[in-house]
């Protein structure tokens, strides 16, 4: 097990600015504890570590204010908590998402003998309908790809940019945390460390590694001059690409390609999905390259899968 970190540190890492009044001390440390032990054993990402941190400081700020604390809440104060939530305008996916914090919670400090019971045992997060993720059709990935000026060295980063998402599907921050030592020209591979740690291997295809050798070529060059620098996407002034600034690229190549801004680079990513399984490509391989831990995470898109073949049922059977 990893040394547990000084709570200042963990907050620093990991905490959003405080809106809420801060959970008492003790309860403070609790929470400490608890997203200490997560992140040593599980290597849960900083994101998911936040809204843990959010949630609990939220809920320990509900109990302070009725003389109460994490320890001794029982099934009242949580079902309280919860309904006060949705008063207040909390979605069905928030309210999912914060009981799954608080159960996460509680079920370790039974497991750890400091409560004998768990007083989120009994409540049930709302139930949530899985939604078909939006994906872009074949010729709008084609017209999006083609948006840079590539005779640009900030256009042939993005045109590079946009083909290797394309082309293997990576979560955003997985594509621009690329750094040289992670990319094989010859073969062909990008290594990607994704969710909890997971590292893999993810193929480029053709298309995406000619833009990739063109961009080691003569843009990137050209963007850091005589500067060095690990990143594999990097920015005028050397260095490596935002999230934030990459998503703003994108919507300002959907404007110039006549799709609706109001995509976004994971847009990119159910693509590749979905036109994987369009052309037949089999679910668990798909999982692999998304990098889901969990087949059940990738299921979402047995609707594509289904969609396909009654389509093909349609044209085909005799009697479609």
């Amino acid at each position: 097990m990893a040394p547990r970190r000084a709570s200042s540190a963990a907050a620093e890492r990991r905490g959003r600015p405080r809106t809420r009044p801060a959970p008492a001390e003790a309860d403070a440390r609790r929470i400490e504890t608890f997203l200490d032990a997560l992140w040593s054993e599980q290597g849960l990402a900083e994101a998911t570590l936040a809204a843990y941190r959010s949630d609990l400081e939220g809920f320990a700020a509900y109990l302070a204010s009725r003389g109460e604390d994490l320890h001794t809440a029982g099934r009242e104060a949580v079902l309280g908590y919860l309904s006060e939530r949705v008063a207040a305008g909390a979605r069905p996916r928030t309210t999912a998402r914060l009981v799954t914090s608080l159960r996460r919670f509680y079920r370790r400090r039974v497991q750890e003998g400091v409560r004998g019971d768990d007083p989120t045992a009994e409540v049930e997060a709302p139930r949530l309908g899985q939604a078909l993720p939006g994906a872009l059709t074949e010729r709008q990935v084609e017209a999006l790809l083609e948006a840079p000026d590539t005779g640009d060295p900030l256009g042939l980063r993005d045109r590079c940019l946009l083909e290797v998402l394309y082309a293997t599907g990576l979560r955003v921050s997985e594509l621009v945390g690329l750094t040289m030592d992670g990319v094989s020209t010859r073969q062909g591979l990008v290594r990607v460390v994704g969710k909890g740690g997971r590292e893999r291997l993810v193929p480029l295809g053709e298309e995406a590694l000619d833009w990739v050798a063109r961009y080691l070529q003569d843009g990137r060059p050209a963007l850091l001059g005589s500067r060095r620098g690990e990143a594999l996407f990097v920015t005028r002034r050397g260095e490596g690409l935002t999230r934030q600034a990459f998503w703003h690229r994108v919507k300002r190549y959907a404007v110039e390609a006549g799709i609706d801004p109001s995509i976004s680079p994971h847009t990119l990513r159910h693509s590749f999905a979905t036109h994987l399984l369009n052309h037949g490509a089999d679910l668990r391989a798909v999982q692999m390259l998304l990098g889901h831990a969990d087949l059940s995470t990738t299921q979402i898109y047995t609707h594509v899968a289904r969609h396909r073949l009654q389509r093909l049922h349609a044209e085909h059977h005799p009697r479609g």
